[in-house]
């Protein structure tokens, strides 16, 4: 166990909003112009083996991690202590970062909700998180203030079991993947649309990214006012994300999505995937040939590179749930000794039917713990509350609610102000029937759980981490328009709270030095 200090910074960077290809062009044409590109491999997965400045591309604002947007990965172990000097180095926008997944037992203070744990942190002020790691697995970070997370501000968790302590699989090399969606639009913008009279939805994002590069349909050039001479395929610097193995090695992939809108099916060409973990929690291992994930979901895979070694071959995301009207996501699965750049010789997957949710739904159902970690539920429940999300309409304008009511964020974080996963089904809920049907034998806990459209999920947990916790849609939009509820547990037992979280609404005379 040890303390580690993480420094980051928050600052607004220009970057290229995507590598822009012709909706004419085909692959064979991009691929005639990736062929140029010469890089030296690497033999393992790393997350910055290539360095590219990307050139004559639509750029714009948007929120980084000293720098950098994925930011940077935190590993950990087990126990450890984790400290991060956040300086929030933006003009104008406040700030807050939650720690997904990580429980913070005796730490609610850190969970880096704004308004109900926090308050936000200010431009050019610096706030400091610490908070312990207490469970082995995969985590994320990203902004809780706004739609931020929509502009970059996001990044992975990495926590290994401690010394001494065996995984219940085997692996030769780690990686961390996060997949997302890209909008030209600013986070701002969408938000002034969302809370508008007429309303303005942020329609379907523009690109789908695999560890921060995507590309883009050009086919939208006029309506989105690019400067002309941006479209291109003969930019050599534009390129999908690059995944480098080593053939016969045994990778775990952490596949992670922070999407603002879209749920996501990941597939490897030619190769099939071993779930094997979720969320920090051991899953019974069961082999898929391609991974449904929606927004705030992390998943491991095991991935062996067992395939013809002297071609590279396609990793795609593509949008499920919703009809698709975005270019899939590209990355190279590239074999050591191949030219990473060197697209493959196929057209890139398209995955199952977009609309099949019997397909999704089979897949969540799939999902169990793994034996000899097994952690059942309580048999019974003290209270059973039923949440039905709708949305509504209020003077002209359009909110989503939870309960019939819609969700905003008090000026007085919550937490100042008041000092596991059980089954799926399909169609309404009947608290009758449908409590027969769940898991009580080895469900998979999670942090966070996918409804299926016109279908239910049901879950189970002990009170017993006193705080205020947000409990909430992981669509942004749906957030922001208040699809969220706040769950307090014994804030009565919560130690003394650190004057850092203070300094705003209420606060600001209750906790004066």
């Amino acid at each position: 166990m040890a303390e580690t200090i993480f420094n980051f910074m928050l600052s607004f960077s220009s970057v290229p909003r995507g590598c822009y290809w012709p909706e004419q062009a085909s692959i064979s044409q991009a691929r005639k112009a990736m062929d140029r590109v010469k890089l030296s491999p690497s033999p393992v997965l790393l997350e910055d083996n290539i360095d590219f400045r990307v050139k004559r591309v639509q750029y714009q604002m948007v929120i980084t991690i000293n720098g950098r947007t994925p930011g940077p990965t935190i590993l950990a172990q087990q126990g450890d202590t984790i400290i991060v000097e956040l300086k929030n180095s933006l003009f104008v926008e406040n700030v807050a970062i939650h720690w997904h997944g990580i429980r913070q037992i005796g730490t609610p203070w850190s969970d880096g909700t704004a308004g109900v744990t926090q308050c936000p942190i200010l431009p050019g002020e610096t706030f400091t998180y610490k908070f312990v790691v207490d469970k082995a697995g995969t985590y994320l970070y990203h902004g809780h203030y706004g739609m931020q997370r929509t502009d970059g501000l996001y990044g992975s968790i990495q926590v290994s079991v401690p010394d001494g302590i065996t995984e219940p699989f085997a692996y030769d090399y780690d990686q961390s993947i996060i997949l997302t969606d890209w909008y030209h639009k600013s986070s701002t913008e969408q938000a002034i649309g969302l809370s508008s009279k007429p309303f303005g939805w942020i329609g379907e994002p523009q690109s789908l990214l695999i560890q921060g590069r995507g590309t883009f349909n050009c086919s939208t050039l006029n309506s989105l006012a690019i400067v002309p001479g941006l479209c291109n395929t003969s930019n050599p610097e534009c390129s999908p994300y690059v995944l480098t193995v080593v053939p016969g090695k045994v990778y775990r992939l952490r596949i992670s999505s922070l999407t603002s809108l879209s749920a996501f099916n990941f597939e490897i060409e030619g190769h099939n995937m071993t779930v094997v973990e979720s969320d920090g929690n051991y899953v019974e291992p069961f082999i898929i040939k391609n991974l449904n994930i929606y927004s705030g979901e992390t998943y491991s895979v095991l991935v062996k590179a067992d395939q013809d070694s002297s071609r590279n071959y396609w990793a795609t995301s593509n949008v499920v749930s919703r009809k698709p009207q975005t270019p899939t996501g590209l990355a190279i699965f590239n074999y050591y000794q191949n030219d990473p750049q060197k697209l493959p010789p196929t057209m890139p997957t398209t995955g199952p039917l977009w609309n099949d949710s019997d397909y999704r739904l089979a897949q969540s159902i799939a999902i169990k713990a793994r034996q000899g970690y097994i952690h059942p539920p309580p048999r019974s429940s003290d209270r059973v509350i039923i949440l039905l999300n709708t949305q509504n309409q209020i003077d002209g304008y359009l909110h989503w609610a939870v309960n019939n009511v819609s969700f905003t964020l008090p000026s007085t974080p919550y937490l100042i102000a008041l000092k596991d996963k059980l089954g799926y089904g399909k169609g309404k809920f009947d608290p009758n029937n449908d409590p027969k049907k769940y898991n009580l034998i080895d469900p998979i806990m999670k942090n966070t759980v996918p409804v299926h459209p016109y279908a239910w999920t049901a879950l189970r947990f002990r009170a017993n981490n006193p705080g205020v916790w947000a409990f909430h849609c992981h669509i942004e939009a749906h957030l922001f328009m208040g699809m969220g509820v706040v769950f307090e547990e014994g804030v009565n037992k919560v130690g003394k709270l650190p004057l850092s979280i203070t300094g705003c609404g209420k606060s600001k005379v209750y906790y004066r030095p």
